[in-house]
């Protein structure tokens, strides 16, 4: 039965044992901690966890965790999980693997926060360090993963900001990347003016394209550089129209593929490549430091801007709140001011200027 032992210095040994054998022990600041610690230890001795292995530490188990990965999961989730190797912080390396408590991975934060890794760095190695306790888990050396009661710190990183270009700043980007690819001008047409995301365009298929009763994509499937296919952002299936900017282009790129060839490829054929693609087309460059991305909010302004109401536009972006699209309102101030302005001057006269004969009037 577990139970617990005040030390000379003050602190509390937990000891937990199985029968007459004792299986470990521990000790902490508070007796809370070191008690819940020892009917841990003896619950994960009844559950079948090896309380031997358990006293692995974590540093020497990531190597060979890392080699398991390399076998099971692609080489880029491999290669972040690699990485658990190098940034380890020396406390937690030394714990052993079945002690570790969520505290101990609060304080793996701050360490990370301390090397200077951004926000989605910590969220990425957060997700292999657990991966990593469930691994453990499934090894018979621990009984619970610890990173999953842990808390990330605070983001400190300032949100991406949107740039959308607009339809004549569009056009020049077009002829600028133009000048160095075609095709790469090609994509970026389409994807500025269908609004789909560069994971949904790389696993379009031609028989995604329908052109009846109207011109559009039906977008069902994303796939990540790097990953297995999978689902749509907020797994639904949607249609997004064509406009003709777009409609031209794709219908071209249809002629002579297969219902199940990729729709959009590369400058070659194969499977679309950020990296490749921003190398061929010199788009960062050509849009002023702007990302891919900003190109699907390009459609959205785009659409806003031609009248079309906010919960359609929603539903081609695949939003799943129109107050997400709602976003999207503020960079449409110029037009939405000048419209406003001219009907608050009862829609004449010149903006700014009123009429004198009625003030006063009731």
């Amino acid at each position: 039965m577990a139970f617990v032992r005040k030390t000379q210095a003050g602190r509390w040994r937990g000891i937990a044992k199985h029968g007459r054998a004792t299986l470990g022990s521990r000790t902490f600041d508070l007796r809370r901690d070191a008690l819940a610690w020892a009917e841990r230890t003896e619950a994960a001795a009844s559950g079948g966890v090896d309380v031997r292995a358990g006293k692995a530490l974590v540093r020497d188990l990531l190597a060979e965790w890392v080699r398991h990965r390399r076998a099971t999961v692609t080489p880029q989730a491999a290669a972040t999980d690699g990485q658990l190797i190098r940034l380890m912080s020396p406390p937690l390396g030394a714990r052993a693997v079945a002690s570790v408590l969520p505290v101990d991975v609060d304080r793996w934060y701050v360490y990370l926060r301390s090397q200077g890794q951004s926000d989605g760095s910590m969220k990425r190695y957060r997700g292999s360090l657990s991966a990593f306790f469930t691994w453990c888990i499934a090894e018979g050396r621990a009984a619970e993963n610890p990173v999953t009661a842990s808390r990330l710190p605070a983001q400190i990183d300032p949100p991406s900001e949107m740039r959308p270009l607009s339809e004549a700043d569009l056009s020049g980007v077009v002829d600028k990347v133009h000048g160095r690819c075609a095709h790469c001008a090609n994509l970026v047409t389409v994807l500025a003016w269908s609004g789909v995301r560069w994971g949904e365009a790389r696993e379009l298929r031609v028989k995604d394209v329908s052109e009846l009763p109207t011109p559009s994509l039906r977008v069902a499937r994303s796939r990540s550089e790097g990953e297995p296919v999978k689902s749509t952002k907020g797994r639904r299936v949607r249609r997004v129209p064509l406009a003709e900017p777009a409609w031209v282009i794709v219908r071209d790129l249809m002629q002579m593929k297969h219902p199940g060839d990729l729709l959009l490829t590369g400058e070659h054929g194969g499977q679309l490549w950020r990296s490749q693609f921003l190398r061929s087309s010199g788009f960062t460059e050509a849009s002023e430091g702007r990302r891919i991305h900003d190109l699907r909010h390009t459609f959205a302004t785009l659409s806003l801007s031609r009248g079309v109401d906010l919960a359609t536009v929603s539903k081609w972006l695949g939003h799943t709140s129109v107050s997400i699209t709602d976003r999207y309102m503020h960079h449409l101030g110029t037009q939405a001011d000048v419209a406003g302005l001219a009907l608050l001057n009862g829609g004449g006269g010149a903006p700014g200027v009123r009429d004198s004969g009625t003030e006063g009037k009731s």
